[in-house]
């Protein structure tokens, strides 16, 4: 059995992860517009409104990792996370802050907005 992940992550613990080697897929819900703006390097946008469609491939790389679902600043992401559990995906989590907080702690080379 696996061990439920809380439903948020801070970046600093995604980073710990990724630096630690872990599998982890980034999963960007904004829309393209924002992404044109911004993205976090080696992310997968999945615009929210996609993520039904996308269900099966989320599924698949849930499997070999965790889903890190983010946004701008982590309502969407947040929503995405609970639509995905309630469909079976245990391995997602929130990006607490999005990509906004990802930026001020982790990256800031990743403009702001």
């Amino acid at each position: 059995m696996i061990e439920m992940l809380p439903l948020e992550t801070t970046p600093s613990e995604v980073k710990q992860r990724l630096d630690a080697g872990e599998k982890l897929f980034l999963v960007d819900v904004r829309e393209p517009n924002e992404h044109a703006i911004t993205r976090i390097a080696g992310a997968e946008l999945i615009p929210m409104r996609s993520v039904p469609q996308e269900l099966q491939n989320l599924e698949g790389k849930a499997e070999e990792g965790s889903l890190i679902v983010f946004c701008h600043h982590g309502m969407r992401s947040m929503m995405v996370v609970n639509w995905l559990r309630e469909q079976g995906v245990a391995q997602c989590q929130s990006l607490a802050g999005g990509i906004d907080r990802w930026s001020a702690e982790i990256d800031p080379s990743v403009p702001r907005y």
